[in-house]
């Protein structure tokens, strides 16, 4: 409950007992159907478990406006549109190959099954083949060891871990595996860096490192001894070392890292800090 929702459209309400996968396209040899006993019942070899972050890719963007200068439209998220969850689901690829995957296939697009976007048809973005296939990249079905909320994609979602969280498309109920590069408005005129300090208009994949403090904006404490906490995160994998500056950026000093530091998701860290009055700017990288 305590974890973000962001949709394009509104939660749909899907029975599983009548949901299939389908999963076809000109990169595999034979369409298949996917029943929601298929994946529950998978072998284990090919289920996982992992503790991973979702995170959108508008978080901060308030940020652009009231720090850059350069509002950006959406939802204007502080630091709330990302969370951390154990997850449980089935390699997308062990998916893949019960429809024989053809060696020249090149992308793969999940299509959700919440209503149509005006003039955009079904949520759906592509991945790279090598992406699809990547061992980590799940069709999961479980979350915090409880059956997916219909707000987090029941019966099944794709979880990409790392990557921005449109690449994680909920309800899924349609895979095309293509030899050609599949093209979305998610992957063309949105979630892409546009301007001139990006001349190609790179794909927004690979989610950058950010950190939060536990505190709101701004904060008023008690003077004297006590501990800063917050948390930091990076789609690359573990975060290594986390620094804090109390003087807006002047000095920095390590932060204790928690022992919890799990790859793509976050680390939760604290600082002991003994302010006299006044005012400061609290810096986190």
């Amino acid at each position: 409950d305590r974890f973000f929702v962001r949709n394009h459209t509104c939660t749909p309400r899907i029975d599983a007992r009548n949901w299939r996968l389908r999963i076809e396209g000109s990169g595999v040899e034979r369409p298949v159907n996917i029943s929601y006993n298929d994946i529950v019942d998978a072998s284990d070899s090919d289920k996982v478990t992992i503790v991973k972050a979702v995170e959108c890719a508008g978080n901060a963007r308030s940020f652009f406006g009231s720090q850059q200068g350069t509002p950006g439209s959406g939802t204007q998220w502080r630091l709330g549109a990302v969370g951390v969850a154990t997850w449980t689901g089935v390699r997308l690829s062990a998916l893949l190959r019960k429809a024989r995957v053809k060696p020249t296939a090149v992308d793969v697009m999940p299509e959700g099954l919440d209503d149509p976007v005006a003039d955009q048809g079904r949520v759906r973005r592509p991945l790279p083949i090598e992406k699809a296939l990547h061992p980590d990249t799940l069709v999961v079905y479980r979350m915090n060891g409880r059956e997916l909320p219909p707000d987090h994609g029941f019966p099944v979602r794709l979880l990409v871990p790392g990557w921005v969280g449109i690449s994680s498309i909920k309800w899924v109920g349609r895979i095309e595996v293509s030899d050609q590069p599949l093209y979305s408005p998610w992957n063309t005129t949105s979630y892409r860096l546009f301007g001139d300090a990006y001349p190609d208009s790179p794909l927004v994949t690979e989610q950058v490192v950010k950190s939060a403090l536990e505190l709101p904006f701004p904060a008023t404490l008690a003077a004297g001894a006590q501990t800063l906490t917050g948390r930091s995160w990076s789609g690359k994998g573990t975060i290594a070392k986390v620094e804090v500056s109390v003087d807006g950026g002047v000095g920095w000093q390590p932060a204790r890292l928690d022992r919890v530091n799990l790859s793509q998701a976050w680390v939760r860290w604290s600082f002991p800090w003994s302010p006299t009055p006044g005012q400061y700017v609290v810096k986190v990288r």
